[in-house]
């Protein structure tokens, strides 16, 4: 029985040209097969194409007797200057079968292996070159890649040196290439009268042509007249013959597929190598393996070509690599021209005689049904040795299929492999911007885009030494670490001491420059460092002093690496004395403190010394600021032996101006549009808004995701600081350097800015800080009101503003107030919309914090202020744990949420609705979703919405309503609608379905009290007794197994 391939709706004579987007057209196939299943078609002006996701159907798509490679539009415009070379011939074309039979040997093992030395030698002018750059510096992934590939190529292929890396401006024919091959992109979108239109740009792509054409037939002159006995490519184009023909390729065909290699070469394996850096940086366990076999297979000496059949590790990561992030993420067929009559895929799609169909290798190789519910997560395990070996056939295709498949892949296999491992044997890697998501940048193949990184020499690696490892295999015997040392304004003999942070919000971080503050008063000069960028080099001849987080067990994004450094290091570090301040949330129960205490433990075990007890912070209970000045006051500084007290703070040397109003914002992230900006409640009720935000295509997320963003304080806060100051509006004020602010220092910057951007106004009052502040009055009455009641009547926390305003009396210096105040922090807010709808939006859902009128949350009322046709920067970021939709589409799902927790759901059934309206064949599991509120008249939230798709069958929604139980079965809270439902709940439970919990603590503490609830009742009709206690471990087992939790507060 045949069924109809699903189609977007189309436009008249266009079809779907709305439906790609041609800057970003591999994203948009993707959205299309995640909404519309394993097969869909397009109509395009005409042209129908026909898109292939599963393996199911890409397997059969490979089998040669049925089907062949097709060129594509794209393609088509690449024979302008290539004509018929391997890559861009068409089926039957004479000269393609020459070259084809003439240059297989060349790209065979032996060929291969004598290629290895022009390979060694590019590759080593790459890690000469980061060997010499200043620790710090930022590298450009792709441009890097793109230099070392091309390089190799040219001289592999060409016998000719571009030595890109000894030049900023690239070779002219490099120029003349990136140029042709962007235009050709161009002509592939443009209408016959859009060629005609375009002289300019058409007489520049002649002369690219003309120039790689040019340089072409000047090395086959040269070769000729000057002969060479190496066994290289070029000999082989100039020599080579047909084994069946006994011809030699055309100088035409020649100079055709010299270019073809320069294209294909280095264009596809620089995106392997930066996609490959990428998910090792962001898999600090991946990382540390690959580097673990490379220094137990080539050590510390030269690598060699025999390393290269050795290093399966290294194998899986590019294989893995590929398979999320093809470089060449499309090839296209069509069925053989003896095939009479409709094509028939998986025994029911039928295909036109001659349609092009196209596999979407992004999607293929992200197919649950083969590579698991855990297809989108970077594991090389899983393309290692028997594992690999196991894979349906063609499940993994990233260099094409059979006869036309790339001829290439050995070439570029070895040269990855042979680059990967010279990096690791003598380079950490790490993000330069920890909390970047890969982004996609799309010409006639993909790479990453904004993809930057920083590489520290291992072993305290030089230039000179590492000459020498790569070329002679001489020992490097330094162990000397170069380290960044911020100098703060003091005077006298300073003792080192390195003070390391692992942090996602900047909580830790901002712990480290109080530390580093008070470090110099106590006779220390502070290095500060991320602990990703203290891999290798840790220096026993000072005190390491180490502050972290743990995210739900895991370490911080600029942590990972050193945790997976720290377990695997094998030596000793005996002579080294630490300490570890950790922060966390009891929420967390199993993983509560997990990573500092990891570190702790971990560095005791490999001899070091503690300094003294580890510290902790409960954030949960507000007073991590108190708990840390109490750890570094009374347990840290003592222990270290510096003599002085530090009751009060080191203010940060602050010179104000009123000359000047310059702006210095620094934000970082991506411009995304305010579309709209709803309330959604009714007058009287707590206030909710919902916003929608109009990203730039290379911003992606799934439902689930969170959209982050770096606020603003409220211009009322902000005018409180200035008046209680008696700062005016126009002044300007510089920092010094070394006064540990993350103010940006020795440059004019408004007050006005520095406050409303770069701190925290609500900072809360440590004790510490009403220490210092009471010891800027005189009078004893007034110190001892300041110091035990600061917030007289209320039992609040204030905050140091607050105490300010309440003590008038109190002549605070600015410098100092500052220096009291945490950075402002990265703001997340739970997306509440899916990708499917439309990949371009994301739209977030929250409540508008406000205590009183003086007292406003920060983010939330930056974000009301916010107006349609306004601009901000933004972020996507992945949860810590998943909070996506399952895999698999057949498993249940249980969602439970109150008030704006309902943000993530309403992203989850957008998705559902939109795969069950576009007539997707996939069958999706029953869904669940409880909602808590107050009224249904007042703030029911999306009613509408929810209730179309429980009609359309996306969802079963049950509510509770605070204020109105009589409309919600009783039941007042969503835990007790819960209860209500548990059979239906249990029901699914046991049929596998993934439960979700959003909301406030007591929600997600209420939510698991009914769980085990409702576990006890089970227990109970089966005769059996379990009690509150054990009914709640089991429930607390299951996160991040059965069911994921989001929390806020």
């Amino acid at each position: 029985m045949s069924v109809p391939v699903p189609q977007p709706p189309a436009l008249p004579l266009l079809g779907n040209v709305r439906d790609v987007d041609p800057d970003n057209a591999i994203a948009s196939l993707v959205h299309l097969s995640n909404k519309y299943g394993e097969i869909f078609k397009l109509t395009i002006i005409g042209l129908e194409i026909y898109i292939v996701s599963s393996v199911e159907l890409l397997n059969e798509l490979c089998d040669e007797n049925r089907f062949h490679k097709k060129v594509s539009i794209a393609l088509k415009q690449v024979r302008n200057g290539v004509g018929d070379g391997l890559f861009t011939a068409f089926r039957g074309e004479h000269n393609w079968e020459v070259a084809h039979r003439a240059l297989v040997p060349a790209f065979g093992p032996i060929g291969i292996r004598d290629m290895f030395d022009e390979m060694y030698d590019i590759a080593t002018q790459l890690v000469a070159k980061w060997a010499r750059m200043d620790e710090d510096a930022t590298i450009n992934v792709t441009e890097d890649f793109t230099r070392l590939t091309l390089d190799s190529i040219a001289l592999c292929a060409m016998d000719t040196r571009f030595n890109s890396f000894y030049s900023e401006k690239m070779n002219p024919f490099v120029d003349a290439m990136v140029g042709f091959l962007v235009e050709s992109g161009h002509r592939a979108k443009r209408t016959t009268l859009e060629h005609l239109w375009n002289r300019t740009a058409n007489r520049q792509y002649q002369a690219d042509i003309a120039l790689m054409k040019k340089v072409a037939r000047q090395v086959v002159d040269r070769r000729r007249a000057n002969p060479s006995p190496k066994k290289d490519l070029l000999n082989a184009m100039l020599f080579g013959k047909d084994p069946k023909t006994g011809e030699k390729l055309t100088d035409e065909s020649i100079m055709n597929n010299m270019i073809t290699f320069l294209i294909a070469g280095h264009e596809t394996t620089s995106g392997m190598l930066s996609f490959a850096s990428y998910y090792l940086m962001k898999h600090p366990e991946a990382f540390r393996k690959a580097q673990e076999e490379v220094d137990n297979v080539v050590g510390n000496g030269p690598v060699k070509v025999e390393h290269m059949s050795k290093l399966p590790y290294l194998e899986a990561v590019l294989r893995e690599t590929l398979r999320l992030s093809p470089t060449a993420p499309l090839f296209s067929l069509s069925s053989n021209e003896d095939v009479t009559g409709p094509t028939v895929l998986a025994g029911k799609y039928y295909i036109p005689p001659g349609a092009s169909i196209s596999a979407l290798l992004t999607a293929v190789g992200r197919d649950p049904a083969v590579f698991g519910t855990d297809a989108d997560e970077f594991k090389p395990e899983r393309m290692y040795g028997e594992n690999f070996a196991k894979l349906p056939p063609n499940a993994w295709k990233p260099f094409g299929n059979g006869v036309r498949g790339c001829i290439g892949r050995p070439f570029a296999w070895q040269e990855g492999i042979l680059a990967l491992a010279l990096i690791l044997q003598n380079f950490n890697l790490r993000l330069a911007n920890p909390s970047y998501e890969l982004q996609i940048k799309q010409t006639l193949t993909v790479k990453p885009d904004g993809l930057f990184m920083k590489a520290t020499p291992r072993d305290g690696i030089d230039p000179i030494k590492l000459e020498q490892k790569m070329f002679a295999g001489l020992k490097d015997e330094s162990n000397h670490a170069n380290g960044v040392t911020l100098v703060g304004p003091v005077t006298g003999p300073q003792k080192p001491i390195t003070v390391l942070y692992g942090s996602n919000s900047g909580t830790c971080e901002g712990l480290t420059q109080v530390l580093a503050r008070n470090a110099a008063s106590h006779g220390f000069d502070a290095t500060i460092k991320s602990m990703d960028a203290a891999v290798d080099h840790i220096s026993s001849d000072q005190p390491l002093v180490i502050i972290t987080a743990s995210y739900e067990g895991k370490p911080p994004d600029n942590a990972g690496t050193f945790c997976e450094w720290l377990k695997s290091k094998s030596s000793d570090m005996k002579g080294l004395k630490y300490a570890v301040f950790g922060c966390g949330h009891h929420d967390w129960v199993n993983t509560f403190q997990k990573i500092p205490k990891l570190v702790d433990s971990q560095l005791a075990a490999l001899g070091a010394s503690r300094i003294c007890p580890r510290g902790e912070s409960d954030v949960a209970e507000g007073t991590i600021f108190d708990d840390f000045d109490q750890w570094q006051d009374n347990v840290l500084w003592p222990q270290l032996g510096a003599g002085e007290s530090a009751q009060s703070e080191r203010g940060i040397d602050v010179h104000i101006s009123t000359n000047s109003r310059a702006s210095h914002l620094n934000h970082k992230g991506q411009d995304a549009l305010v579309v709209t900006n709803d309330i959604l409640t009714s007058p009287g009720e707590p206030e909710k808004r919902h916003m929608q935000f109009r990203l730039p295509s290379s911003l992606t997320y799934k439902a689930g995701d969170y959209l982050a963003l770096l606020p603003l304080n409220n211009i009322k806060t902000v005018s409180r600081v200035l008046q209680r100051f008696g700062i005016p509006w126009d002044a300007v004020m510089t920092v010094k350097a070394g006064s540990y602010s993350t103010i940006p220092s020795d440059r004019e910057i408004p007050v006005s800015v520095a406050l409303a951007a770069y701190v925290e106004l609500n900072t809360a009052a440590t004790k510490k800080n009403l220490a210092t502040i009471a010891s800027f009055v005189q009078d004893s009455a007034t110190k001892a009101l300041i110091v035990n009641d600061p917030a007289p009547h209320t039992g609040a926390t204030p905050s140091v503003l607050d105490v300010l305003e309440t003590f008038p009396e109190v002549n605070l210096p600015f410098g100092v107030f500052l220096a009291m105040l945490t950075s402002i922090r990265i703001r997340q807010y739970s997306i509440s919309s899916s990708p499917l709808v439309d990949p371009t939006v994301a739209t977030i859902t929250y409540s508008v914090a406000s205590h009183d009128l003086q007292h406003l949350g920060v983010a939330t009322n930056y974000l009301k202020s916010l107006q349609p046709g306004m601009k901000i920067q933004v972020m996507v970021k992945k949860p810590k744990t998943p909070f996506h939709l399952p895999s698999d589409e057949k498993v249940p799902i249980i969602m439970a949420c109150a008030g704006s927790g309902l943000a993530p759901f309403r992203g989850f059934v957008q998705e559902r609705t939109a795969k069950l309206e576009a007539g997707s064949n996939t069958t999706l599991g029953e869904a669940l979703l409880f909602v808590g509120c107050r009224d249904p008249k007042s703030d029911k939230l999306f009613a509408d919405e929810f209730e179309r798709a429980e009609k359309l069958g996306a969802v079963k929604v049950y509510y509770a309503f605070s204020r109105a139980v009589d409309q919600s079965e009783n039941c007042k809270y969503v835990q007790e609608r819960l209860w209500r439902e548990r059979a239906e709940v249990s029901r699914l439970f046991k049929a596998g379905a993934q439960a979700y919990v959003c909301g406030s603590a007591a929600v997600a503490k209420g939510i698991s009290e009914t769980a085990a609830r409702i576990r006890i009742e089970a227990d109970s009709q089966k005769g059996e007794t379990v009690t509150q206690e054990a009914a709640l471990k089991w429930w607390e087992d299951l996160r991040g197994v059965r069911y994921a939790v989001d929390v806020f507060d």
